[in-house]
């Protein structure tokens, strides 16, 4: 019998597909505990979340479920956050925690797949789940996270950094390296957490046939690319200094202005207005919660 597994889920005004993403985690064949972090949901989407965790009987035993509410919005990183330190705080919990958005669809052996390769590699610090592409997360030093083709054969495979969609984090690497950077409020953070654990000797990887897949992009298109944008610059600068992020600040701009010029060369995310807010604030050093939030609606 597996040890009860602490699961943080991160969300934000979607109960149906919250609660559909916990019914599939309490079906898995390891038994979990899911702290739910709720990211200041509207009222009425928050008194929802309730009444279908109810009508659904996971409410009630607070050794398998409980909610954390946000005061605000805080955004997918510093949300994890929330819950990890959670599972910080509890010795109990084993050694570790896993990490999804509320809109996964997860198969039932997936968590047991990943605990069982990453307890098979020594120093493993951080992994993620398979979403059935065959691609890998690499980390570029001007481009920032990426993915190339990778392996098709089952168990770990050696990533650059995990991607968000279904994560496990390793305490003692947690305790190490830190959480989340909470600059990047979404997207690029599980990069640069990856950057940090790396250069501190441990191990990351992507589980072949661990299977996941993520069932919404959960935000407007402009704030995605927004993110995307101006986290990379962060990122990239982060990791390769301040000459990388120039280059990558002048390919962000040709590609605005491509796009614009040609809609046939736009990427399926892509927003000019968006592009250039994020030039923008990485250049003033805007961080954190975006000045923009409202739409994310």
């Amino acid at each position: 019998m597996h040890e009860r597994l602490r699961v943080v889920l991160v969300h934000w005004n979607s109960p149906r597909d919250c609660v559909r993403t916990v019914a599939q985690l309490r079906r898995g064949t390891v038994p979990v505990r899911i702290t739910v972090v709720d990211n200041a949901s509207d009222p009425e989407r928050r008194e929802e979340l309730d009444e279908l965790l109810s009508a659904a009987g996971a409410l009630g035993d607070g050794d398998t479920l409980e909610i954390l509410d946000c005061p605000s919005n805080l955004g997918f990183g510093p949300g994890a956050n929330r819950g990890i330190g959670r599972f910080l705080a509890t010795p109990g919990d084993g050694e570790w925690v896993a990490l999804v958005p509320h809109d996964v669809e997860v198969a039932p052996d997936t968590l047991e797949r990943m605990l069982h390769a990453a307890r098979e590699v020594p120093n493993a610090g951080l992994c993620s789940a398979d979403v059935g592409d065959g691609m890998v997360p690499v980390i570029d030093p001007y481009f920032g996270g990426m993915v190339v083709p990778g392996g098709t054969d089952p168990g770990w495979e050696e990533v650059d950094y995990p991607h968000g969609t279904l994560m496990l984090l390793r305490r003692g690497c947690l305790a190490e390296v830190g959480l989340f950077d909470e600059r990047y409020f979404s997207y690029c953070e599980e990069a640069d957490l990856a950057l940090r654990a790396r250069r501190a000797g441990w191990r990351v990887g992507l589980v072949r046939g661990a299977m996941v897949h993520n069932v919404t992009l959960g935000s407007s298109v402009w704030l995605v690319d927004y993110l995307q944008t101006r986290n990379t610059l962060l990122l990239v600068r982060e990791m390769s200094g301040p000459y990388h992020a120039f280059i990558r600040v002048c390919f962000t701009l040709v590609q605005v202005i491509r796009g614009l010029r040609d809609p046939t060369t736009r990427p399926p995310v892509f927003d000019a207005s968006a592009r250039a807010a994020g030039v923008r604030d990485f250049l003033l050093g805007r961080f954190g919660v975006p000045a923009e939030i409202d739409r994310i609606r």
